[in-house]
């Protein structure tokens, strides 16, 4: 017998700030978490898997209509057909207090009580599953400590939205250690939360099987759920099965001695076309990083339009449904100030003193905090302002820009 292991759905997740990206492809990639989620049912049809159990996150919160809803319904009406049972936990975006709006969901989906833990026997599979639903979206508790014992003669499945011991960016949800989930006597805990697959213990197996689908640059990499093999009673193996439809990547391209717009263009390409090769047939987004000493450091950063406009180019040598999401320029210049004219020069040590004056700095970190009270978060979060290095990157870039500027003139 076999049964999946899934979590972190988030369906219909809105990608906050997408569409002022991605222009006409929003539409497709806010769409990504809906086709993982018939990638995922597809799968369990085909493999004709025991159950399907969600550990926590189905949503992303509350709905803004009944068509988030009345998919989900309609691909568990598939599994119902199927004769498929499914085992929902709610998680902190799903929690009973997050949520307004309400559907009649198949009979074949069974969602854990959030009041108290609650155990679903099936003893034609040889199997118990033991959880609790979150009821609001900050859960404190350790939910784990008030699970039942283990049931004799079945295979037991503590199925968990928790962060652990605490695993960053994620909040500290339903906080448990390791210890607790193996002194409870289960076989197999089927965690939430943790958007990053993590096989923690195989001994018993405790399992994160990450997000289904990334959602933004910072969810990288093949994302899916765990297809778990059972026999004669006991966990045979767990593995990992890959279900995203929109596969996001972070690159970093070195310019060391690319010093014209060929060589640009070819490491983009050859950089991108690898990436597109390990997506597959999905579409890919990518988040484009540039770094090393180059000719080309001040006109990357003086020229945006130029570059994204190569990087579109270099988008189409390579192949495939390749989407860039941001260019990132760290590079660094190989241009020797001093030597190319008396006024880049003197700029030069002008803008070193300026970096090195915390008297001088100190109206520009003013501008900088109005800024941040006027701009919305999603802009905040393109422009990077925060931290003891935002200051400094944007001297940098200014210095850039401006050398390029008087170069060009000169």
């Amino acid at each position: 017998m076999r049964f999946l292991h899934a979590a972190d759905i988030h369906l219909d997740s809105p990608l906050l700030g997408l569409a002022a990206k991605a222009g006409g492809r929003a539409d497709h990639l806010v769409g990504a978490t809906r086709r993982a989620l018939v990638r995922l049912v597809d799968l369990a049809i085909e493999e004709q898997v025991g159950f399907l159990v969600i550990a926590g996150d189905l949503y992303d919160g509350d709905w803004r209509d009944f068509m988030t809803g009345l998919f989900f319904a309609g691909e568990m009406a598939r599994l119902e057909r199927a004769g498929i049972p499914v085992y929902l936990l709610r998680g902190n975006h799903d929690a009973e207090s997050m949520m307004t709006r309400r559907l009649t969901l198949p009979a074949n989906v069974h969602v854990f009580d959030h009041k108290k833990p609650q155990t679903f026997r099936r003893d034609d599979l040889g199997i118990a599953l033991h959880g609790r639903s979150f009821h609001t979206r900050d859960v404190t508790d350790n939910l784990a400590a008030t699970y039942p014992a283990p049931i004799a003669g079945l295979l037991n499945i503590g199925v968990l939205h928790t962060a652990l011991e605490g695993k960053p960016p994620h909040a500290r949800y339903a906080p448990c250690s390791t210890a607790d989930l193996k002194a409870k006597g289960y076989d197999y805990w089927a965690l939430g939360h943790v958007h990053e697959r993590a096989v923690i213990d195989r001994d018993p197996w405790i399992i994160f099987p990450g997000n289904l689908q990334g959602r933004h640059a910072n969810e990288t990499g093949p994302k899916g759920a765990t297809m778990v093999t059972v026999a004669e009673g006991r966990i045979q193996e767990a593995t990992h099965v890959v279900l995203d439809d929109v596969r996001w990547a972070r690159l970093s391209l070195d310019l060391a001695g690319a010093d014209d717009e060929r060589a640009l263009s070819d490491r983009g390409a050859t950089a991108l076309a690898d990436a597109r090769d390990q997506a597959g047939d999905r579409t890919l987004a990518v988040r484009l990083a540039f770094t090393g000493r180059t000719l080309l450091h001040r006109r990357l950063k003086a020229d945006p339009d130029w570059l994204a406009a190569e990087m579109e180019t270099a988008t189409a040598r390579a192949g495939g449904d390749i989407w860039i999401e941001r260019l990132e320029v760290r590079t660094q210049d190989r241009h020797d100030a001093a030597a190319t004219g008396d006024a880049l020069a003197d700029l030069t040590a002008v803008l070193a003193e300026l970096k090195a004056d915390p008297v001088a700095l100190a109206p520009l970190l003013a501008d900088i905090d109005q800024l941040k009270a006027r701009l919305p978060a999603a802009s905040l979060a393109d422009l990077d302002l925060d931290g003891p290095d935002a200051l400094a990157s944007l001297l940098a870039d200014a210095e850039a820009l401006l050398l390029n500027r008087l170069a060009g003139d000169a």
